[in-house]
């Protein structure tokens, strides 16, 4: 089993920076494939970014290439999202996820197995 729990979220104005954080703890974390998505209200959930276990693949949405920064520190267990130059329609609840297996960075939700609560972020215009 692993637990997830995020936080980090909030209201900022467009322009605007947030990181969010994602705890991790059940596994050993650096062995984890682990992903942001996000789902605003009425809308499908859709993947942000994603890492791969030992750091060797990041992958964006193009939708957030270039402002947001995904990271992790294995001696913390905690994943990260530096999100900058934030947009309204950024506005979403964000979870993370994480893969127990494979090599890839999977952007489906269905190739998830954990999942967190959710962080709200909201952007003003």
């Amino acid at each position: 089993q692993v637990q997830l729990v995020e936080s980090g979220g909030g209201l900022v104005q467009a322009g605007g920076s947030l990181r969010l954080s994602c705890a991790a703890s059940g596994r050993t974390f650096s062995t984890l494939a682990m992903g942001w998505f996000r789902q605003a209200p009425g809308k499908e959930r859709e993947f942000v970014a994603g890492i791969s276990r030992g750091d060797l693949i990041i992958y964006y949405a193009d939708s957030v290439k270039g402002r947001f920064t995904i990271s992790r520190d294995n001696a913390k267990n905690t994943l990260y999202l530096q999100m900058n130059t934030l947009k309204p329609e950024d506005r979403a609840t964000y979870y993370c996820a994480a893969r127990l297996l494979g090599s890839s960075v999977p952007i489906t939700p269905y190739e998830y197995g954990y999942w967190g609560q959710g962080t709200q972020v909201t952007v003003s215009s």
